[in-house]
């Protein structure tokens, strides 16, 4: 059996058709000469080979990967590249080694080689800030919002090129949008990729680019827009407008537009979640006899009753007067906390109404400008003093 060496074979001379030659004209070669040399036609032993030889080449140029690597001055089928043609060492059995090779710079693993890649491309998403205050996020709003983004060229409608012009297929890489290379390594033949500088990977060229958008099939501009924003909504929150980002490349689909709601602090009221929460102060007096309060809320007035003998830090709770659920029915709640203020300065007469009212209810009031007054008795209550 006759040994291959590393030296790239001319199978279009093994199959005596051109280089320029079509599928179908290979096809035809491969058939005559399979007939002539089938070793059921033909027991010669140099015929067996030549019957090797033929099935080879037809397998490398029936395969356009495969011919593509011999037009480059490789071979698909040496030892370096993992094994023989059909017939040949190693059997009928599976392209492996060099196929492996081929699969990693053309995809093959993926079903086909890489390609130009296409000049239209999803765009991108775009967020925006949006300042609101508390009663447009409680009750939701239709804000006005202007935002500052591709949109596709109205001149071009994204084609990139000029009236009345058309891309033309690069010359340097034929259209494939990558130029390839056979490399001889003590691996073997290996096949180098890379994109095309001369179109950049797209496989085609702009001769005549659209003066308004420069070939990219998009400019940008500044447009105004109306957001709904739905009631409940809570500081941070995202609105998603569809198809109203950054228009793609070469005009493809726009990406989406979020909103982001950023709520204003409110003078009266704090916010948790759906509920509301202020702090209303009230006099002594009033908590002691008890009161009536005008609470006035985002979007009423309501009348709230102090106990009498309300103490410091109570709390009054005032159902569905909050925020609104955003998703579902019904509000939060109002919670007001209450600030009983003890007055700071009295009045001679004031002074002795009070302590009046202290003895009232039995309770001592020590003069503090006194000597052995409140103070001096605390002091002797820790020393042990009667």
């Amino acid at each position: 059996m006759r040994t291959r060496n590393a030296v790239a074979r001319d199978y279009y001379g093994i199959l005596g058709v051109s280089r320029e030659a079509s599928d179908d004209e290979i096809k035809r070669a491969y058939r005559k000469l399979a007939r002539q040399f089938h070793p059921d036609v033909n027991p010669d032993p140099e015929a067996q080979e030549k019957f090797k030889d033929i099935n080879a080449a037809y397998e490398v140029l029936s395969d356009d990967r495969k011919r593509q690597i011999v037009d480059l001055g490789g071979d698909p089928l040496a030892p370096g590249g993992g094994g023989a043609g059909p017939g040949g060492p190693g059997g009928a059995g599976p392209f492996v080694g060099f196929q492996d090779i081929m699969d990693a710079f053309f995809g093959g693993a993926a079903g086909g080689a890489r390609g130009p890649r296409p000049r239209t491309r999803p765009g991108a998403d775009a967020i925006l800030r949006l300042e609101l205050d508390l009663n447009e996020t409680a009750f939701g709003v239709e804000a006005p919002i202007t935002v500052d983004t591709a949109v596709l060229c109205t001149t071009c409608s994204g084609a990139g090129t000029a009236a009345g012009t058309h891309l033309a297929t690069c010359e340097a890489c034929g259209g494939r949008g990558e130029v390839q290379s056979v490399q001889r390594t003590f691996l073997g033949q290996v096949v180098s990729a890379r994109p095309c500088t001369v179109c950049q990977g797209y496989g085609t060229t702009i001769p005549h680019p659209c003066p308004t958008c420069a070939g990219d099939g998009r400019v940008r501009t500044r447009r105004s827009l109306t957001v709904k924003i739905p009631a409940g909504v809570e500081d941070g929150m995202r609105i998603r407008l569809a198809q109203q980002g950054e228009v793609g490349p070469g005009g493809g689909t726009a990406g989406d537009l979020y909103v982001e709601i950023h709520e204003r602090p409110h003078d009266v009221y704090s916010r948790k979640g759906d509920d509301l929460h202020c702090r209303v102060t009230v006099p002594m007096t009033a908590a002691a006899l008890g009161t009536r309060l005008t609470i006035k809320t985002l979007d009423s007035e309501e009348t709230v009753d102090v106990k009498p003998g309300t103490q410091p830090g109570s709390t009054l709770r005032l159902r569905a007067r909050g925020v609104p659920h955003l998703r579902g029915t019904g509000r939060g709640d109002l919670y007001v906390h209450l600030d009983v203020r003890t007055p700071t300065k009295l009045d001679a007469e004031q002074e002795r109404m009070l302590r009046e009212f202290a003895k009232t209810r039995g309770e001592e009031v020590a003069e503090l400008t006194k000597q052995g007054g409140f103070f001096s008795r605390m002091r002797d209550a820790f020393n042990g003093h009667a």
